[in-house]
C-alpha cells in the first residue's frame, strides 16, 4: 500500500470520525490500545464534574444521585459489546480479583469436581490467581496444559475450563462456542478471560453458551490507567454461585448493617467493597463512546490493518506469529525479533509506541477507532529505516525499563 492509497482509504473509512473523539498526542503513533488506551476527549470532563460537582459539590448525597447504582448501570452497557443481557454484567474490583471470585465460586459449585483447567502461556495473572483459587478450596488443583492439550484435559473432575479468549501475546483466538461447548460435554463451566476481546473484536456470551466471564476496562474500553474491570454470569447460575468475597456491598440490604452476611439475589451478590467513583467516572466515559460504534466494522476495519502490518512486516523479513485468519486472533499483530525489547524502544523514540512481551515478540495494537491506514504506513516506514540503519542496536535501548 502506498501512502497515497492509505490515505485514500483514510478518506472512505466509516470509523474515521471517532478518531476526533480522542486526546492523541501529536507526533505519536499509538500502537499499544490494547495495553492501556488513549483519553477519550470526554473523559477529562466527566472527570472534572465527578471531582468538582458530584464530590466536591453534593458530596455524600451523590450515593443517592447515581453513584450507588454505578456498577450495574456501567455493567449493563459493558453487556452490549458482549452478547450479554444487562443484568448478567456487572462493573467491580480488577480483573484478577474477578477471576478469584468466580474460581472459587466455580470450585465449590459442585463438590465432586475439583480441578481448574487452563492453558500453559496464558497471560500470567489468570495463572496466578488460580493457584490462589485451588488453594482456598480443599483437594482443589490446576492443571494448566499446552493449548494442543486442552481437550484432553477436560474430565470428569473439571470444574472449570478457565481460558483466554485472544492470546495476549500472539492474538490467537479461540472459538468460544466450540470450547464451550466442549466444557459442556464434560459437564465443567467455562471462564473466559474476554481482556483483549472486549472492544477488540466481536463477542457473544449468550449464543455462545457461556457461563462467565470477566474483562479489563482499560485497554480497548479506554477506561483510563487501572480502571475498573467486569465480570459476567449467566443468569442461569446467578442464584446457585456465591462470591467468596462477601463483603458489605454484595449483601442484601448493606444498609440495615447487621452481623451475618446474606449475598444479595443477581449480579450484586458480586460487589464486594465501596466502588471507586472516580475510576468509575473514566470507564463510564470510554464505555460510551462505544454506544453507537458498530462492531463489525470495527473487525472489518481491524482485518484490513492487519493485512497492511503483516504485509510491512514480510517485506523487512520479520516473523509474524499471529494467526492470518481473522476469524483465529484478536486486533493486534506480533512479529518476532531476536532484539525485540531494542527494537521497540527505538520505535518509541521515534514516536512509534507499541510493546515487548517477553523473550522475543513485538506487539503492535490495532485499534480501528482511532488508528489510520496512513498511521500504520508511517509506523512500516520508521520500522523499515530502524532495521535498515540498525538503530536498535544502540546499547541505550537494551537498558530494560521497569514496565515493558
Amino acid at each position: 500500500m502506498t501512502r497515497d492509497e492509505a490515505r485514500a482509504r483514510d478518506a472512505a473509512d466509516p470509523l474515521r470520525g471517532y478518531r476526533d473523539r480522542f486526546a492523541l498526542p501529536e507526533g505519536v503513533i499509538y500502537l499499544d490500545g490494547n495495553s492501556l488506551g488513549p483519553l477519550p476527549s470526554d473523559t477529562a470532563p466527566a472527570l472534572a464534574d465527578m471531582a468538582g460537582r458530584q464530590w466536591g459539590e453534593r458530596l455524600i448525597r451523590s450515593w443517592n444521585e447515581g453513584w450507588i447504582d454505578a456498577p450495574q448501570r456501567i455493567g449493563g452497557k459493558i453487556a452490549a459489546l458482549i452478547g450479554a443481557e444487562p443484568d448478567e454484567v456487572i462493573v467491580a474490583d480488577s480483573t484478577s480479583v474477578n477471576l478469584f471470585k468466580l474460581l472459587v465460586a466455580a470450585l465449590r459449585h459442585d463438590p465432586a469436581r475439583r480441578t481448574i483447567v487452563s492453558e500453559t502461556g496464558n497471560f500470567p495473572t489468570d495463572l496466578h490467581i488460580a493457584e490462589g483459587a485451588v488453594g482456598c478450596v480443599a483437594g482443589a488443583r490446576l492443571n494448566a496444559v499446552a493449548r494442543g492439550a486442552l481437550s484432553g484435559a477436560i474430565d470428569g473432575d473439571t470444574a472449570v475450563v478457565l481460558l483466554t479468549h485472544v492470546h495476549y501475546k500472539t492474538a490467537e483466538r479461540f472459538d468460544m462456542a466450540s470450547w464451550t461447548a466442549a466444557a459442556h460435554a464434560a459437564g465443567a463451566l467455562t471462564l473466559w478471560d474476554l481482556s483483549h476481546s472486549v472492544g477488540a473484536v466481536p463477542v457473544d456470551l449468550n449464543a455462545a453458551g457461556a457461563d462467565l466471564a470477566v474483562g479489563c476496562g482499560y485497554k480497548y474500553l479506554n477506561g483510563g490507567p487501572g480502571a475498573p474491570a467486569f465480570l459476567f454470569v449467566a443468569r442461569r447460575l446467578q442464584e446457585r454461585l456465591a462470591s467468596p468475597l462477601s463483603g458489605w456491598m454484595g449483601h442484601a440490604a448493606p444498609f440495615d448493617f447487621t452481623d451475618a452476611y446474606q449475598p444479595a439475589s443477581g449480579m450484586k451478590r458480586w460487589l464486594a467493597g465501596t466502588p471507586s467513583m472516580l475510576g468509575m467516572a473514566g470507564l463510564e466515559a470510554g464505555v460510551d463512546l462505544w454506544r453507537d460504534v458498530d462492531q463489525q466494522a470495527v473487525a472489518k476495519k481491524s482485518a484490513a490493518l492487519f493485512d497492511q502490518f503483516a504485509a510491512i512486516g514480510a517485506r523487512l523479513n520479520l516473523e509474524c506469529v499471529s494467526p492470518a485468519d481473522p476469524e483465529r486472533r484478536g486486533s493486534h499483530i506480533s512479529f518476532r525479533h531476536p532484539q525485540a525489547y531494542a527494537l521497540c524502544q527505538a520505535l518509541i523514540a521515534r514516536g512509534v509506541i507499541g510493546d515487548f512481551r517477553d523473550p522475543d515478540i513485538v506487539r503492535f495494537g490495532l485499534t480501528p477507532l482511532y488508528l489510520g491506514f496512513e498511521d500504520v504506513w508511517r509506523a512500516g516506514a520508521i520500522l523499515g529505516d530502524i532495521l535498515a540503519s540498525g538503530a536498535h542496536h544502540d546499547p541505550a535501548f537494551a537498558q530494560r525499563n521497569a514496565v515493558t
